[in-house]
Protein backbone atom coordinates (compact mmCIF):
# COMPACT_ATOMS: atom_id res chain seq x y z
CA UNK A 1 0.00 0.00 0.00
CA UNK A 2 1.41 4.00 -0.80
CA UNK A 3 0.10 6.92 0.75
CA UNK A 4 1.40 9.91 0.51
CA UNK A 5 0.27 11.10 3.87
CA UNK A 6 3.41 13.26 5.57
CA UNK A 7 3.99 14.79 8.85
CA UNK A 8 6.44 17.00 9.73
CA UNK A 9 7.41 19.01 12.72
CA UNK A 10 5.63 22.01 14.51
CA UNK A 11 7.37 23.84 16.80
CA UNK A 12 6.42 26.25 19.52
CA UNK A 13 7.54 29.05 21.32
CA UNK A 14 6.78 32.53 22.84
CA UNK A 15 8.31 35.95 23.24
CA UNK A 16 8.63 37.89 20.12
CA UNK A 17 12.09 39.29 19.35
CA UNK A 18 10.90 42.11 16.62
CA UNK A 19 8.52 44.86 17.27
CA UNK A 20 6.27 43.58 14.87
CA UNK A 21 5.04 41.19 17.52
CA UNK A 22 4.30 44.11 19.59
CA UNK A 23 3.57 47.02 17.20
CA UNK A 24 4.33 50.09 18.84
CA UNK A 25 6.73 48.93 21.10
CA UNK A 26 10.01 50.62 21.85
CA UNK A 27 13.03 48.63 21.97
CA UNK A 28 13.57 49.58 26.02
CA UNK A 29 10.54 47.74 26.51
CA UNK A 30 11.26 44.74 24.32
CA UNK A 31 14.48 43.88 25.92
CA UNK A 32 12.48 44.22 29.35
CA UNK A 33 10.45 41.44 28.23
CA UNK A 34 13.41 39.47 26.67
CA UNK A 35 15.25 40.18 30.17
CA UNK A 36 12.51 38.51 32.24
CA UNK A 37 11.81 36.12 30.10
CA UNK A 38 15.28 34.72 30.56
CA UNK A 39 14.93 35.09 34.21
CA UNK A 40 11.83 32.82 34.15
CA UNK A 41 13.70 30.01 32.12
CA UNK A 42 16.84 30.33 34.39
CA UNK A 43 14.43 29.19 37.26
CA UNK A 44 11.62 27.34 35.76
CA UNK A 45 11.58 23.56 34.41
CA UNK A 46 11.71 23.88 31.14
CA UNK A 47 11.06 20.31 29.60
CA UNK A 48 8.96 17.57 30.19
CA UNK A 49 11.81 15.21 29.30
CA UNK A 50 12.02 14.24 33.41
CA UNK A 51 8.21 13.31 32.99
CA UNK A 52 9.20 10.39 30.09
CA UNK A 53 9.19 7.68 32.76
CA UNK A 54 6.42 8.72 34.83
CA UNK A 55 3.67 9.47 32.03
CA UNK A 56 5.07 5.55 30.08
CA UNK A 57 4.80 3.43 33.31
CA UNK A 58 1.36 5.07 33.90
CA UNK A 59 0.22 3.94 30.50
CA UNK A 60 -0.03 7.41 28.93
CA UNK A 61 1.69 6.54 25.78
CA UNK A 62 -0.38 3.23 25.17
CA UNK A 63 -3.82 5.09 26.08
CA UNK A 64 -2.43 8.41 23.63
CA UNK A 65 -2.00 5.96 20.49
CA UNK A 66 -5.20 4.47 20.95
CA UNK A 67 -6.78 7.88 21.45
CA UNK A 68 -5.04 9.28 18.04
CA UNK A 69 -5.48 6.31 16.37
CA UNK A 70 -9.37 6.28 16.94
CA UNK A 71 -9.91 10.01 16.05
CA UNK A 72 -7.59 10.23 12.34
CA UNK A 73 -10.24 6.93 11.34
CA UNK A 74 -13.25 9.00 12.94
CA UNK A 75 -11.93 11.54 10.62
CA UNK A 76 -11.38 10.00 7.70
CA UNK A 77 -14.64 8.22 7.54
CA UNK A 78 -16.04 11.68 7.88
CA UNK A 79 -14.32 13.01 4.91
CA UNK A 80 -14.78 9.72 2.92
CA UNK A 81 -11.22 8.88 2.96
CA UNK A 82 -10.10 5.45 2.66
CA UNK A 83 -9.37 3.57 5.81
CA UNK A 84 -6.53 1.74 4.20
CA UNK A 85 -3.94 4.35 3.45
CA UNK A 86 -1.38 3.40 6.03
CA UNK A 87 0.54 6.64 7.34
CA UNK A 88 3.97 7.76 6.14
CA UNK A 89 5.41 10.40 8.48
CA UNK A 90 9.09 12.16 7.25
CA UNK A 91 10.45 14.92 9.47
CA UNK A 92 11.82 18.15 7.13
CA UNK A 93 14.84 18.74 9.78
CA UNK A 94 16.56 20.85 7.37
CA UNK A 95 13.53 23.26 7.30
CA UNK A 96 13.16 23.44 11.24
CA UNK A 97 15.83 26.00 11.24
CA UNK A 98 18.59 25.48 14.23
CA UNK A 99 16.41 23.68 16.59
CA UNK A 100 16.86 20.92 18.81
CA UNK A 101 13.79 18.59 17.41
CA UNK A 102 15.98 15.98 15.89
CA UNK A 103 13.97 12.84 15.06
CA UNK A 104 14.12 9.75 16.87
CA UNK A 105 12.46 7.62 14.74
CA UNK A 106 14.15 6.30 11.48
CA UNK A 107 12.97 4.34 8.51
CA UNK A 108 9.76 5.14 8.32
CA UNK A 109 7.46 4.03 6.22
CA UNK A 110 4.06 2.82 4.19
CA UNK A 111 3.75 -0.11 6.38
CA UNK A 112 4.77 1.51 9.71
CA UNK A 113 2.59 0.70 12.57
CA UNK A 114 0.13 3.42 13.75
CA UNK A 115 1.10 2.31 17.08
CA UNK A 116 4.58 4.06 16.52
CA UNK A 117 3.41 6.68 14.38
CA UNK A 118 1.08 8.08 17.45
CA UNK A 119 3.23 6.78 20.47
CA UNK A 120 4.39 9.26 22.87
CA UNK A 121 4.59 12.45 22.98
CA UNK A 122 7.42 15.09 21.46
CA UNK A 123 6.81 17.59 23.89
CA UNK A 124 8.29 20.21 26.04
CA UNK A 125 7.13 23.21 28.68
CA UNK A 126 5.83 26.14 27.17
CA UNK A 127 7.09 28.86 28.22
CA UNK A 128 5.19 31.75 29.46
CA UNK A 129 5.74 35.21 27.60
CA UNK A 130 5.47 38.44 29.70
CA UNK A 131 2.94 39.64 27.50
CA UNK A 132 -0.16 37.72 25.83
CA UNK A 133 0.47 38.82 22.12
CA UNK A 134 -1.69 40.84 20.13
CA UNK A 135 -5.55 40.06 19.74
CA UNK A 136 -6.48 38.13 22.71
CA UNK A 137 -10.63 38.55 23.25
CA UNK A 138 -12.07 37.91 27.05
CA UNK A 139 -15.46 35.96 27.00
CA UNK A 140 -14.81 33.83 23.94
CA UNK A 141 -16.81 30.85 23.78
CA UNK A 142 -16.43 27.02 24.78
CA UNK A 143 -16.75 25.41 21.80
CA UNK A 144 -14.52 22.18 19.87
CA UNK A 145 -15.55 23.21 16.38
CA UNK A 146 -14.49 27.25 15.93
CA UNK A 147 -14.44 27.31 12.06
CA UNK A 148 -17.68 29.39 11.67
CA UNK A 149 -18.05 30.09 7.95
CA UNK A 150 -14.23 30.33 7.57
CA UNK A 151 -12.66 28.73 4.40
CA UNK A 152 -9.31 26.90 4.61
CA UNK A 153 -7.54 23.32 5.38
CA UNK A 154 -9.49 21.52 8.26
CA UNK A 155 -6.89 21.58 11.05
CA UNK A 156 -8.23 18.79 14.22
CA UNK A 157 -6.02 19.62 17.03
CA UNK A 158 -5.51 17.33 19.69
CA UNK A 159 -3.31 18.18 22.67
CA UNK A 160 -2.50 17.40 26.44
CA UNK A 161 -1.39 19.11 28.99
CA UNK A 162 0.75 17.99 31.46
CA UNK A 163 1.85 19.60 35.07
CA UNK A 164 5.58 19.93 34.71
CA UNK A 165 5.74 19.78 38.72
CA UNK A 166 4.27 16.73 39.39
CA UNK A 167 4.17 15.08 35.70
CA UNK A 168 0.43 14.60 35.65
CA UNK A 169 -2.03 15.10 33.28
CA UNK A 170 -4.12 18.12 33.98
CA UNK A 171 -8.01 17.95 34.09
CA UNK A 172 -10.67 20.01 34.05
CA UNK A 173 -8.55 23.21 33.02
CA UNK A 174 -9.63 24.92 30.39
CA UNK A 175 -7.31 25.59 26.88
CA UNK A 176 -8.16 28.75 24.65
CA UNK A 177 -7.03 29.08 21.23
CA UNK A 178 -7.08 31.85 18.94
CA UNK A 179 -5.64 32.41 15.21
CA UNK A 180 -6.11 34.73 11.76
CA UNK A 181 -8.19 33.23 9.06
CA UNK A 182 -6.89 31.94 6.00
CA UNK A 183 -5.90 35.47 4.67
CA UNK A 184 -4.35 36.92 7.95
CA UNK A 185 -7.48 38.67 9.59
CA UNK A 186 -8.29 37.98 12.65
CA UNK A 187 -12.37 37.66 14.11
CA UNK A 188 -13.07 40.57 17.03
CA UNK A 189 -10.98 43.29 17.25
CA UNK A 190 -10.84 45.96 14.89
CA UNK A 191 -7.32 47.49 14.88
CA UNK A 192 -4.58 48.82 11.96
CA UNK A 193 -3.47 46.34 10.30
CA UNK A 194 -6.01 43.52 11.29
CA UNK A 195 -7.91 44.02 7.73
CA UNK A 196 -9.96 46.79 6.94
CA UNK A 197 -9.91 48.89 10.32
CA UNK A 198 -12.97 50.65 9.16
CA UNK A 199 -15.08 47.52 9.33
CA UNK A 200 -16.98 47.67 12.75
CA UNK A 201 -18.63 44.50 12.30
CA UNK A 202 -15.27 42.67 12.60
CA UNK A 203 -15.39 43.77 16.31
CA UNK A 204 -18.33 41.07 16.65
CA UNK A 205 -16.79 38.33 14.66
CA UNK A 206 -15.76 35.22 16.93
CA UNK A 207 -14.54 33.09 14.13
CA UNK A 208 -11.21 30.89 14.61
CA UNK A 209 -12.16 31.41 18.56
CA UNK A 210 -12.77 29.37 21.12
CA UNK A 211 -12.16 27.32 24.77
CA UNK A 212 -12.48 23.88 25.55
CA UNK A 213 -12.43 21.90 28.50
CA UNK A 214 -9.19 18.95 29.18
CA UNK A 215 -10.95 15.43 30.11
CA UNK A 216 -9.84 13.07 32.84
CA UNK A 217 -6.25 12.61 30.73
CA UNK A 218 -5.68 16.41 30.56
CA UNK A 219 -6.81 16.21 26.57
CA UNK A 220 -8.30 18.92 24.41
CA UNK A 221 -9.15 18.67 21.24
CA UNK A 222 -10.66 21.51 18.94
CA UNK A 223 -11.88 21.58 15.33
CA UNK A 224 -10.50 24.62 13.30
CA UNK A 225 -8.14 25.34 10.34
CA UNK A 226 -4.52 25.98 9.50
CA UNK A 227 -3.49 29.86 10.32
CA UNK A 228 -2.75 31.94 7.04
CA UNK A 229 -0.40 34.38 7.59
CA UNK A 230 0.18 38.44 7.55
CA UNK A 231 3.41 40.53 7.87
CA UNK A 232 5.87 40.04 9.83
CA UNK A 233 4.92 37.06 11.28
CA UNK A 234 4.81 33.48 10.09
CA UNK A 235 1.97 30.93 10.38
CA UNK A 236 0.59 30.60 14.28
CA UNK A 237 -2.04 29.76 17.25
CA UNK A 238 -2.11 31.46 20.12
CA UNK A 239 -2.60 28.83 23.09
CA UNK A 240 -3.71 29.68 26.57
CA UNK A 241 -4.92 27.73 29.80
CA UNK A 242 -7.11 28.66 32.57
CA UNK A 243 -6.97 26.79 36.08
CA UNK A 244 -10.33 26.78 38.69
CA UNK A 245 -12.14 29.06 35.88
CA UNK A 246 -15.87 28.78 36.20
CA UNK A 247 -18.40 27.65 33.40
CA UNK A 248 -20.90 30.32 32.88
CA UNK A 249 -24.71 29.25 32.12
CA UNK A 250 -23.89 31.34 28.53
CA UNK A 251 -20.97 29.07 27.90
CA UNK A 252 -18.24 31.10 28.80
CA UNK A 253 -15.40 30.72 31.50
CA UNK A 254 -14.88 33.47 34.10
CA UNK A 255 -12.04 33.41 37.46
CA UNK A 256 -9.74 31.18 38.23
CA UNK A 257 -5.85 31.84 36.86
CA UNK A 258 -4.05 32.36 33.56
CA UNK A 259 -1.43 29.66 34.32
CA UNK A 260 -0.10 29.78 30.54
CA UNK A 261 0.75 31.28 27.02
CA UNK A 262 2.14 30.36 24.00
CA UNK A 263 2.29 29.94 20.37
CA UNK A 264 2.53 27.06 18.23
CA UNK A 265 4.61 27.29 14.87
CA UNK A 266 4.15 24.97 11.64
CA UNK A 267 7.08 23.24 9.73
CA UNK A 268 7.75 25.06 6.45
CA UNK A 269 6.84 22.11 4.37
CA UNK A 270 3.37 22.06 5.52
CA UNK A 271 3.32 25.76 5.42
CA UNK A 272 4.21 25.72 1.84
CA UNK A 273 1.40 23.00 1.02
CA UNK A 274 -1.37 25.10 2.26
CA UNK A 275 -0.16 28.48 1.19
CA UNK A 276 -0.51 27.38 -2.19
CA UNK A 277 -4.60 26.80 -1.63
CA UNK A 278 -6.81 28.44 -2.11
CA UNK A 279 -7.83 30.89 -0.21
CA UNK A 280 -4.28 30.54 1.27
CA UNK A 281 -3.00 31.91 -2.10
CA UNK A 282 -5.13 34.65 -2.62
CA UNK A 283 -3.70 36.69 0.51
CA UNK A 284 -1.15 39.46 -1.37
CA UNK A 285 0.72 39.93 2.44
CA UNK A 286 4.26 39.59 2.46
CA UNK A 287 4.69 35.60 3.39
CA UNK A 288 7.31 35.63 6.48
CA UNK A 289 8.89 32.21 6.76
CA UNK A 290 9.94 30.84 9.70
CA UNK A 291 13.54 31.30 9.71
CA UNK A 292 12.15 35.05 9.14
CA UNK A 293 9.99 35.12 11.91
CA UNK A 294 11.71 36.77 15.28
CA UNK A 295 10.02 34.08 17.20
CA UNK A 296 10.80 30.68 15.32
CA UNK A 297 14.57 31.80 14.92
CA UNK A 298 15.69 32.60 18.88
CA UNK A 299 13.97 29.06 19.98
CA UNK A 300 16.90 26.81 19.51
CA UNK A 301 17.50 25.52 22.97
CA UNK A 302 15.97 22.25 23.41
CA UNK A 303 12.48 23.56 25.11
CA UNK A 304 10.72 24.10 22.21
CA UNK A 305 7.37 21.67 21.85
CA UNK A 306 7.24 19.42 18.71
CA UNK A 307 4.04 19.24 17.58
CA UNK A 308 3.11 16.17 15.02
CA UNK A 309 0.50 15.59 12.43
CA UNK A 310 -0.14 13.24 9.32
CA UNK A 311 -2.14 14.71 6.74
CA UNK A 312 -5.67 12.39 6.43
CA UNK A 313 -5.88 11.80 2.35
CA UNK A 314 -3.69 12.05 -0.25
CA UNK A 315 -3.90 15.98 -0.40
CA UNK A 316 -3.53 18.56 2.53
CA UNK A 317 -6.19 20.40 1.53
CA UNK A 318 -8.56 16.65 2.82
CA UNK A 319 -7.35 17.93 6.20
CA UNK A 320 -4.70 17.66 9.28
CA UNK A 321 -4.91 16.02 12.50
CA UNK A 322 -2.09 17.40 14.61
CA UNK A 323 -1.44 16.18 18.46
CA UNK A 324 1.11 17.68 20.89
CA UNK A 325 2.13 17.68 24.53
CA UNK A 326 2.79 20.66 26.39
CA UNK A 327 4.13 21.47 30.12
CA UNK A 328 2.22 24.34 32.24
CA UNK A 329 2.97 25.28 35.55
CA UNK A 330 -0.10 25.13 37.79
CA UNK A 331 1.98 27.42 40.37
CA UNK A 332 1.74 30.82 38.09
CA UNK A 333 -0.53 32.74 37.34
CA UNK A 334 -0.42 36.07 34.71
CA UNK A 335 -2.44 39.18 34.66
CA UNK A 336 -3.40 39.02 30.93
CA UNK A 337 -4.88 42.00 28.78
CA UNK A 338 -7.25 41.53 26.62
CA UNK A 339 -7.97 43.41 23.19
CA UNK A 340 -11.13 43.32 23.80
CA UNK A 341 -14.20 41.60 25.55
CA UNK A 342 -17.24 39.60 24.05
CA UNK A 343 -20.39 40.42 25.88
CA UNK A 344 -23.85 39.89 25.21
CA UNK A 345 -24.63 43.13 23.10
CA UNK A 346 -21.09 42.12 21.13
CA UNK A 347 -17.64 43.48 21.26
CA UNK A 348 -16.35 46.10 23.16
CA UNK A 349 -12.86 47.08 22.66
CA UNK A 350 -10.47 48.07 25.02
CA UNK A 351 -8.63 51.77 24.50
CA UNK A 352 -5.57 50.63 26.91
CA UNK A 353 -4.86 47.54 24.30
CA UNK A 354 -2.07 47.40 22.37
CA UNK A 355 -2.09 47.73 18.30
CA UNK A 356 -2.78 45.97 15.19
CA UNK A 357 0.02 43.52 13.31
CA UNK A 358 0.04 43.50 9.44
CA UNK A 359 -2.35 44.06 6.85
CA UNK A 360 -4.45 42.34 4.86
CA UNK A 361 -7.94 41.75 3.47
CA UNK A 362 -11.40 42.02 5.20
CA UNK A 363 -12.46 39.41 7.34
CA UNK A 364 -15.17 37.30 5.58
CA UNK A 365 -16.29 35.96 9.01
CA UNK A 366 -19.70 36.52 10.01
CA UNK A 367 -20.78 37.08 13.42
CA UNK A 368 -22.75 33.79 14.39
CA UNK A 369 -26.04 33.66 15.35
CA UNK A 370 -27.79 32.87 18.84
CA UNK A 371 -26.92 34.69 22.16
CA UNK A 372 -23.40 36.12 22.49
CA UNK A 373 -21.48 35.85 26.25
CA UNK A 374 -22.20 38.00 28.67
CA UNK A 375 -19.21 37.26 30.95
CA UNK A 376 -15.77 37.32 30.35
CA UNK A 377 -12.91 35.39 31.81
CA UNK A 378 -11.03 37.30 34.41
CA UNK A 379 -7.25 36.82 35.74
Amino acid sequence: MKSSIVSAILGASLLAQQSVAHPGESRAELQKEVEERSTYLSTHKRSLAHCADALKARGNDVAMHARRSAMVEKLRKKRSISQDKPYLRARDIDEVLATDHHSNLTGITPDTDPSVLFAGNNSCILTPEVTQGPYWVSGELVREDITEDQEGVALTLDIQIIDVNTCEPVPQAYLEIWHCNSTGVYGGVVASGNGNSNVSDNLNATFLRGVQPSDDSGVVTFDTLVPGHYTGRTNHIHVMSHLNATLNSNNTISGGAITHVGQIFFDQSMISLVEATAPYSSNTQDLTTNEEDGIMSQESEGYDPVMEYVLLGDDVSEGVFGWIAFGMDSSVAYNITAAATLTENGGVANPNAGAGMGGGAPPSGAVPSGIAPTAAPSS
